[in-house]
């Protein structure tokens, strides 16, 4: 009778376990980038004054606008970390494992560590609120997450100001990220949502895949070495650069290079929430093409 009792009850335990519990993803391993999605933005990069498709503001686009690539030359901007809503879509190597009780096994957080600028990002899992807005805010942010069936779902904020696109597209310290990371066999799918009040009018939406590394990284893989130099010819060793280098309202040369050069509207080109949808094509028929530019 005992031994039909302890069945039963340990029946009903399992039955009376979250499912959440009982039937989470295994995400934990090493996991390599694949391009095959915007490949030309994530690894050539994009051109200058190319923000087609992106639901930009006015504010977005004049800032990009002033932006000089020169900026990147700067001290404090040449091992700039990306942040968080921007890291997963260039060259990295990902692992991820998990920080457990060891007393109860009870999962405490989901570890990321990037390989690009060395980061480690921490997704916490034990129901901890988010901190109050006056916070510290740093480059990957305060993430937590929960499983909602075979998918973590994660909500970050906190994050530094930083870039939606390496050609001056900003985002804003106020910007918040919703992420969906799902697994299926030896590939992982990461997709990001960014929310920002102040530089976009609609979410932005981007996903990317990864691949389970099989076999063991070299260290080498793991690390990114950045020390900030002189990138300015004839500049004196040792002196800080006095000025932020940026374009002023209508001085920007490249301003129309890009449309120029493949013959698109510099309506289009200069973005904005319109340009994402298919229906855009039609009002693009109407629009002047500026005069081409040799490729």
């Amino acid at each position: 009778m005992r031994p039909l009792l302890a069945a039963a009850s340990i029946a009903i335990a399992i039955v009376l376990t979250p499912l959440d519990a009982r039937a989470q993803v295994d995400l934990t391993g090493s996991w390599g980038p694949r391009y095959h999605e915007d490949f030309l933005e994530r690894i050539p990069g994009p051109d200058l004054v190319d923000y087609l498709g992106l639901p930009i503001n006015e504010a977005a686009r004049q800032w990009a606008l002033s932006w000089d690539p020169s900026r990147l030359t700067l001290f404090e901007h040449q091992c700039q970390v990306h942040v968080a809503p921007y890291i997963y879509r260039g060259p990295l190597q990902l692992r991820i494992w998990e920080e457990r009780d060891p007393k109860t096994e009870a999962l405490i957080a989901i570890k990321n560590y990037i390989s690009t600028y060395e980061q480690t990002r921490t997704i916490w899992m034990d129901g901890r609120p988010h901190p109050p807005e006056y916070a510290a805010h740093t480059w990957e942010g305060f993430s937590t997450g929960r499983w909602e069936g075979d998918m973590l779902t994660v909500a970050t904020t906190h994050i530094k100001q930083g870039w939606i696109r390496r050609n001056g597209l900003p985002e804003s310290d106020r910007a918040t990220l919703t992420e969906h990371f799902v697994r299926h066999g030896e590939y992982l799918t990461h997709i990001s949502i960014v929310i920002d009040p102040v530089y976009l009018t609609e979410p932005l939406i981007k996903t990317q895949n990864f691949v389970l590394n099989t076999r063991v990284l070299p260290p080498q893989a793991w690390l990114w070495p950045c020390v900030a130099v002189v990138e300015v010819a004839n500049h004196p060793l040792g002196e800080m650069q006095v000025e932020v280098p940026h374009y002023l309202p209508g001085k920007n040369p490249f301003a129309e290079e890009f449309a120029r050069r493949f013959g698109i509207p510099l309506d289009a080109v200069l973005g904005g929430a319109e340009t994402m949808y298919p229906e855009y094509a039609l009002k693009l028929r109407a629009l002047p093409r500026p005069g081409t530019a040799p490729k």
